[in-house]
């Protein structure tokens, strides 16, 4: 079994939170870590919950924006991405920055994903029914109301098609088979 843990994603700000003294830091910190924890449980009422009315996501792949604009077009987006297939993943962040209005995170991204998904996402994989752990470098900048609540997510994204790790199927995380299961498809 491959050493993988979706708690990884919010595990960093939660100790960040802990050495952080302003009340408004901690309230916009918490509202990331209430963010990730949506997202590891695929819970899109309490995601959307994290963001202002009408969120706008830029999603800066190259030098394009692909992100998602308004409260249909994001809900959209997350029923999406949890139906792919794709919705497993860790992101442990490597740096963190808070200040009154905004929050920074960077690190790398590892996705569990099928052969296919994989391949759409530009990774060179030669097996598109096999399963692989799919690495990307990411930065999210964060930039809250009054309420806390986030205006959507600018990510910047960035993968190497060579950054992957072929996952024998005896192999896979079980998180990861329980959730092809839960959305009908299997190993």
């Amino acid at each position: 079994m491959i050493d993988f843990d979706p708690t990884r994603t919010y595990a960093d700000l939660e100790v960040r939170l802990a050495s952080t003294e302003s009340p408004r830091q901690r309230t916009l910190i918490e509202a990331v870590i209430a963010h990730g924890k949506a997202e590891a449980a695929r819970d899109l009422d309490g995601l959307m919950a994290t963001l202002v009315e009408e969120p706008m996501y830029h999603f800066w792949v190259g030098q394009r924006d692909v992100g998602p604009k308004g409260y249909s077009s994001v809900r959209a987006y997350y029923q999406q991405f949890v139906l792919s297939g794709g919705a497993v993943f860790e992101s442990p962040k490597h740096r963190i920055v808070v200040d009154d209005n905004s929050v920074v995170h960077e690190g790398i991204i590892t996705t569990l994903a099928s052969g296919r998904i994989a391949k759409a996402r530009g990774y060179d994989v030669d097996d598109l029914e096999a399963h692989y752990a799919l690495r990307m470098r990411n930065t999210v900048l964060w930039s809250f109301d009054e309420r806390a609540l986030a205006f959507g997510e600018d990510s910047y994204t960035v993968i190497a098609p060579e950054d992957f790790e072929k996952i024998a199927d005896d192999q896979l995380p079980t998180v990861y088979v329980d959730y092809l299961a839960e959305i009908g498809h299997d190993v």
